[in-house]
């Protein structure tokens, strides 16, 4: 009896384990003729994975560096619509107050005066934008907002008129007021930081915002009741203004111009980022990837192999020595 017991059970064993490799080896190839992907890439590999290992981390620091030219793209898409909005306040601005000068209209200059004076609102307001928590044009200091309204700038601009002793001495004044790192416009109007560690940063002591502010500061004053003797009597002043304002604009157009070159440069490097990943997603997909029509053939096959194990294991269960006699 013993001489038939231990093949049996030796061959019930086998087949126990062959069942066990078989479920395990579907699991796999299912898995596979779904996904197209091996399931385990090591074994499939061998000594290759380091090759697979490698395209899989270009392709993660990929999506690494797209995010981070995404983010930068948005951040001076943000910054080029609020230098267009600055533009837009201040069309016209110069040659309407030349006219008005030349046609002696105080009307005319009055209306000029209040357009700038909204101007004025309209650079502050533009300049505080955010993206996120980030205040994009206050440098390194980006969680402090840049300005806060133009009351303060437009009394210091004011005094000086009102104390200057001619023209030439206002215009010097102008000058140390917005230029200077000691002067007003940097260290009580501008609420941000004079250094910006970000390359794309624009901030407000750049001369074509400096130019714009220095003279729609001078022409919001040129219109009022009260206004300085000096902005009064005589044109000089004001239409020195509206030239700096004009300045400005030509400065804005450059300053525009260059934030749009980065822009262009961001986009070519995000189109070769794509020709890259295309690139290595093709390798990866070939060291890594299988036939999901293979998969599927294997996977039938692999199913019948475990029909006939089961099949075979419970006839050998239900074997006995009267049945082998038989």
């Amino acid at each position: 009896m013993d001489r038939f017991s231990i093949p049996s059970s030796l061959i019930s064993a086998k087949l126990s384990q062959n069942v066990a490799e078989l479920r395990s080896r579907i699991t796999d190839v299912s898995t596979e003729a779904v996904t197209g992907q091996r399931a385990d890439l090591t074994k499939h590999l061998s000594g290759r994975i380091g090759d697979a290992m490698l395209s899989q981390k270009a392709l993660q620091d990929i999506q690494t560096d797209r995010g981070t030219l995404n983010l930068r793209a948005s951040r001076l898409d943000v910054v080029q619509k609020s230098l267009a909005s600055i533009q837009t306040s201040t069309d016209g601005l110069p040659a309407r107050l030349h006219a008005a000068v030349g046609a002696e209209s105080q009307l005319e200059v009055a209306g000029v005066a209040r357009d700038a004076a909204n101007a004025i609102d309209t650079l502050m307001s533009s300049m505080n934008v955010r993206l996120g928590d980030r205040y994009l044009f206050s440098g390194d200091a980006t969680s402090t907002q840049p300005f806060t309204n133009k009351d303060a700038l437009l009394a210091d601009i004011r005094l000086m008129a009102e104390t200057a002793a001619d023209a030439a001495d206002f215009e010097a004044q102008l000058d140390t007021y917005f230029n200077s790192p000691d002067g007003g416009w940097q260290q009580s109007i501008y609420q941000g930081a004079a250094t910006a560690s970000d390359p794309d940063a624009v901030t407000p002591i750049d001369p074509a915002i400096t130019k714009l502010m220095s003279g729609l500061a001078v022409l919001a004053l040129a219109g009022e009741n009260d206004s300085p003797a000096l902005l009064r009597t005589s044109g000089t002043s004001i239409e020195a203004a509206a030239d700096k304002v004009a300045e400005g604009q030509v400065a804005l157009t450059n300053l525009r111009a260059n934030v749009g070159v980065i822009e262009n440069r961001i986009e070519q490097g995000k189109a070769a980022l794509d020709a890259e990943e295309m690139i290595l997603t093709q390798v990866f997909s070939d060291i890594a990837s299988r036939d999901q029509y293979e998969a599927a053939a294997e996977l039938r096959e692999l199913e019948s192999n475990l029909e006939a194990s089961y099949l075979l294991t419970a006839r050998l269960s239900n074997l006995s020595l009267l049945n082998f006699l038989r």
